[in-house]
């Protein structure tokens, strides 16, 4: 029987991620694969077709600076980010940062469990409030240094809907299926969508042909396992680029403009 307890669920966490974009008839077949060295995350286990909501609200500055630096692929970059899980998008919320330095990306995450977290970002030192309920203290001084720092505020709302596993084998190992990708404008301290904003993101130079699923496998920098190198040689799978907030942000402000016949971004 799989061991149910959700590991390594730490405030701060370096990984390696690897990307790919799949068609759907093949989330099944890598599922069987995976199930072997994995058990569903809590999340999926809650739900009957088990893929749930992730709702992700992404800051950016004014003048949007790391999105330029995603696209000039700076080698030391973030991006920063409040997460909810479920369709009604209820606490607790997540603060995170994701740095990405060379091939790995550092995870720093705190929980907020109060209403009225928003309250953090329009009255100075009222995050004194939310110390005795919080996971991560540190990662949440840290989020607001660099929101008052580059002055960030929310720019967009994305949710997708996901199917995560957790490794029983290895020390942390995650394999998770994203589909039904949709963004909206967000300038708000909002995490519930509006179902009369939401659009899809299906543009077709956005996945590869006949593709809708994003498929992620991260683990250790140094200590990629075995099994996940087999499955990428078994279903063949070709590793690329594909930044969620990008893919959103870029869409609601429609700075790219595509070349004819090419698969190539143009920044107006």
């Amino acid at each position: 029987m799989k061991n149910n307890i959700q590991k390594n669920v730490l405030p701060i966490i370096d990984r390696y991620e690897a990307k790919f974009t799949i068609p759907f008839d093949m989330v099944a077949p890598i599922s069987d694969f995976v199930s072997i060295y994995c058990y569903l995350d809590k999340y999926s286990e809650a739900v009957n077709n088990q893929f749930y909501k992730v709702n992700n609200l992404y800051f950016d500055s004014p003048n949007y600076l790391f999105l330029r630096n995603r696209l000039d692929g700076c080698d030391n970059r973030f991006n920063m980010r409040m997460r909810s899980y479920g369709d009604s998008s209820t606490m607790p919320y997540f603060f995170e940062i994701k740095q990405k330095h060379c091939n790995v990306i550092r995870k720093y995450r705190a929980k907020v469990s109060n209403a009225k977290w928003f309250e953090m970002f329009e009255r100075s030192g009222c995050e004194q409030d939310f110390k005795k309920d919080d996971m991560g203290i540190s990662n949440l001084n840290l989020f607001l240094r660099l929101a008052i720092a580059y002055n960030a505020a929310p720019k967009v709302l994305t949710q997708y809907t996901r199917k995560a596993y957790i490794s029983d084998v290895d020390d942390y190992a995650r394999v998770t299926f994203d589909i039904d990708l949709r963004y909206q404008p967000e300038n708000n301290y909002n995490l519930v969508p509006d179902e009369n904003q939401m659009i899809h993101l299906d543009h077709p130079l956005r996945f590869d042909p006949d593709c809708n699923v994003i498929l992620e496998l991260k683990c250790y920098p140094s200590q990629v396992p075995f099994w996940m190198i087999d499955l990428i040689k078994q279903f063949n799978l070709q590793r690329r680029s594909f930044s969620k907030y990008v893919t959103g942000v870029t869409e609601v402000l429609q700075l790219f403009h595509y070349a004819t016949d090419e698969r190539q971004s143009i920044l107006v």
